[in-house]
């Protein structure tokens, strides 16, 4: 069973991280700037550590080690909830009030690294889509993998303890 938790959970930051790649995508190439969004939130994000200057390949390239593996790491915790939910079936109500805890604070430090100018044009508004497009994504595949979790989400809304 830890196996099957893992391996989703995996699955899960894999699907987010490309759903939120593939938004950046077609945002950039729509503007004309292909690879625009990851080279300008890896000049941020590498600047926090010094790194200033140089071509955007590496930072494309980082940015997307470090997203893969913060959406993996988020997969894992999703699924780790799902499993707890098995069992106990108010921890999705829980999870709920997580989730929007967790995207209040991703947009204030989203506001936070705003303030490198290295960001350019980054839109808020296009972070928070691609944000919103890999939590469906990672929660449709959830709900299909898991079959019983619509009847916990009830049980858990309801309080019926």
């Amino acid at each position: 069973m830890r196996n099957e938790t893992v391996r989703g959970g995996i699955v899960a930051g894999i699907i987010g991280a490309t759903s939120v790649a593939v938004w950046f995508l077609l945002i950039d190439i729509a503007f004309g700037r292909p690879f625009h969004t990851p080279a300008a939130l890896g000049r941020a994000f590498f600047a926090m550590f010094g790194a200033r200057g140089g071509t955007a390949l590496p930072y494309i390239f980082g940015y997307s080690v470090v997203h893969i593996l913060a959406f993996i790491v988020a997969g894992l915790f999703v699924a780790l909830i799902v499993k707890f939910a098995e069992k106990e079936p108010t921890v999705l109500a829980g999870a709920m009030i997580l989730f929007i805890v967790f995207e209040v604070a991703f947009h204030g430090m989203l506001s936070m690294v705003r303030a490198f100018p290295v960001l350019g044009v980054v839109a808020w508004y296009n972070v928070a889509i691609g944000n919103l497009i890999a939590a469906v994504a990672m929660g449709t595949y959830m709900w299909r993998t898991h079959p019983l979790l619509k009847e916990e989400l009830e049980y858990a809304l309801e309080s019926r303890e």
